[in-house]
């Protein structure tokens, strides 16, 4: 008789089918016989970023719905470091719902003494702030740096790492992060270069929820 495998929805909140594509590929290597299977969705009534506060709010219902309609999933992950509509689809379901940011900041934690994050713009840095303070976790953050970036920019921009690279070395040696957070699922494919560019862990977000996602379901085989 065989055993159907559980499964985890990574939802990416936006209409960006590039930033879709690029994380599909990253988390291939989660794919393996007998654990869960990995899927990749976006939002197709998504803005093409989650850049804005209003972004976020626009977003949470539509999400809400997918948690609650997909009784096929068994877990879920939200990969948009904002956390958008965490509370509310949590709400939705009985299964385990992930967020990037609190799953990558715990990650992050467990790995180093301070945290660095990279955001994609100066005005992520207060709404990513708030979920810091809402965690209780400002005692080990060490500073959000901005590269200057857009969500269409960290999939495919020609410039991307150098980027990723200026504000690494600023969190490392000016603020004195001993591990960096990729405030952006969009630039999950940069993560393997830039640690070893600056010689401290750096944080996948989206790997981090759902290597906790797959703990959750396989913990209750």
């Amino acid at each position: 008789m065989q055993i159907e495998r559980p499964q985890i929805l990574v939802i990416n909140p936006n209409s960006n089918q590039d930033v879709t594509k690029g994380m599909a590929k990253e988390l291939q290597s989660f794919n393996f016989s007998g654990g869960p299977a990995i899927v990749c969705e976006y939002l197709p009534q998504g803005p093409f970023g989650i850049e804005s506060q209003a972004d976020v709010e626009s977003v949470k219902l539509p999400l809400r719905n997918i948690v609650s309609e997909r009784k096929d999933i068994d877990a879920f992950v939200i990969a948009c470091y904002s956390d958008p509509g965490l509370q509310v689809c949590r709400e939705a379901t009985v299964r385990p719902v992930f967020g990037i940011q609190e799953c990558g900041v715990l990650t992050a934690m467990a790995q180093g003494d301070r945290f660095g994050v990279i955001a994609l713009q100066e005005s992520s840095i207060r709404r990513h702030l708030l979920y810091l303070r809402q965690m209780g976790v400002t005692g080990r953050f060490a500073k959000e740096r901005a590269a200057n970036l857009s969500v269409e920019e960290c999939a495919t921009g020609i410039k991307t790492f150098e980027k990723l690279c200026t504000v690494s070395h600023q969190l490392r040696d000016e603020d004195q992060a001993d591990t960096i957070i990729l405030g952006c699922a969009g630039m999950t494919s940069h993560r393997s270069r830039l640690e070893s560019k600056i010689g401290i862990p750096v944080i996948d977000p989206v790997k981090a929820a759902l290597s906790m996602a797959m703990h959750t379901l396989i913990s209750k085989i």
